[in-house]
């Protein structure tokens, strides 16, 4: 199988939002977690989608997804940590992840749309 470095950072970032998820019920926070959970693991879940994909059509609108729910799920991770739930240390980290993720699939979109217009 060919090495997918975005199907990689994309599954390995759900796992560590679902041990976010985890942690926030400890802190007894379950509508935050409970959005984040659902947006960041959605991520991974559309780049799979996106590479099953019959078409570049549909390629390139379950990539959109996947960007829209990276998209949401930074704005969780910063309203997290605003609101003191997340430590800043933890925060520039996984906050540097989604921000990577972003680019990448940015990256794979325009270029898809480059190639096939």
């Amino acid at each position: 199988m060919k090495h997918n470095i975005v199907q990689e950072k994309s599954y390995a970032f759900a796992l560590r939002i679902i041990r976010l998820y985890k942690y926030l019920c400890t802190k007894n926070e379950y509508e935050l977690s409970k959005q984040i959970l659902r947006s960041g693991t959605s991520i991974g879940a559309n780049i799979e989608e996106a590479i099953g994909g019959q078409s570049t059509k549909d390629f390139i609108s379950k990539l959109s997804i996947a960007y829209k729910e990276a998209r949401e799920t930074h704005y969780w991770l910063r309203l997290l940590h605003d609101s003191d739930y997340i430590e800043t240390k933890d925060f520039e980290t996984i906050i540097h992840d989604c921000t990577e993720l972003l680019k990448l699939i940015g990256s794979i979109q325009q270029t898809t749309k480059f190639r096939n217009s």
